[in-house]
């Protein structure tokens, strides 16, 4: 990915874990549910080096009391970062 390309408008960084670590994402441990592929993907800034694109996947989580949107990509071996859609 080079780093000149335009981040995806509309989304949020949530923050960054490793893989199957702990993690809220909108009140949810991701790691403990399915995702489900959109077939969409969207270009990020890294969370700790924002000069950094990343081409990332997005992804919902149909949890028994909400349904989850979101992005998520791993930005260095077993590093994943997350992202939320920003609501008007």
């Amino acid at each position: 990915m080079t780093e000149e390309q335009s981040v995806t408008a509309g989304w949020r960084t949530v923050g960054m874990c490793g893989d199957g670590e702990l993690f809220d994402l909108a009140g949810l441990n991701p790691w403990e549910y399915d995702w489900d592929s959109q077939s969409e993907r969207i270009v990020v800034a890294h969370p700790y080096y924002p000069a950094q694109r990343h081409d990332v996947g997005v992804w919902v989580i149909r949890a028994p009391d909400r349904v989850v949107r979101f992005a998520a990509g791993e930005m260095s071996n077993g590093a994943w970062a997350f992202f939320l859609p920003v609501y008007p």
